[in-house]
Formats: structure tokens, C-alpha cells, sequence
């Protein structure tokens, strides 16, 4: 179980992190707003197509124990955590 400052050094190493992504159509670039550990979600701020949209995601765990959420239409683009970064 991991502690309460654990996770607060947790939410700091990844609030604002960036990643783009390409979606076939667009680029999409997405900033982590908030990740609750309690509740398994993860918030961004999504910028596509020059908007910006916030939601809220459900955090998921692959094989190897790293933290993902789904996008998409269909939530078939699998987006992990470990792929943002900071940024200055």
C-alpha cells in the first residue's frame, strides 16, 4: 500500500507531464491536470485541433504494472503514463 506523501510525490512527478500523440488524423496533446491513486483516474487537458478539452480517465494497469488510460472513440489507443514528460 503506498503512503499518503508517496502519492503526493507521485501527483508532482506527473502534474502538467505532456505527451503527443498522433491520432491518424490530428496531433493530440494531452497534460495530466490530476491523478487520484484512491480513485484509479487520471484528469487531462486535451488540445486538438487548436481546442482544449478537459476529462477525466480511468487508469488501468498492463502486464508489466505500468499506468495507462484509453482515448479514442472507441478507447482503443492506449495512452501510459510513463510516455509523458516533464515539461519547463
Amino acid at each position: 500500500m503506498k503512503t499518503k506523501s508517496t502519492m503526493q510525490e507521485n501527483k508532482r512527478k506527473f502534474y502538467l507531464s505532456e505527451f503527443s500523440y498522433f491520432d491518424g488524423e490530428f496531433d493530440v496533446t494531452f497534460n495530466i491536470l490530476d491523478v487520484d491513486f484512491n480513485r484509479q483516474t487520471v484528469t487531462v487537458a486535451i488540445t486538438r485541433v487548436g481546442r482544449i478539452t478537459q476529462d477525466t480517465f480511468d487508469l488501468l494497469r498492463n502486464d508489466k504494472g505500468n499506468l495507462y488510460f484509453e482515448y479514442g472513440l472507441f478507447y482503443e489507443n492506449k495512452i501510459s503514463l510513463n510516455d509523458f514528460e516533464e515539461i519547463d
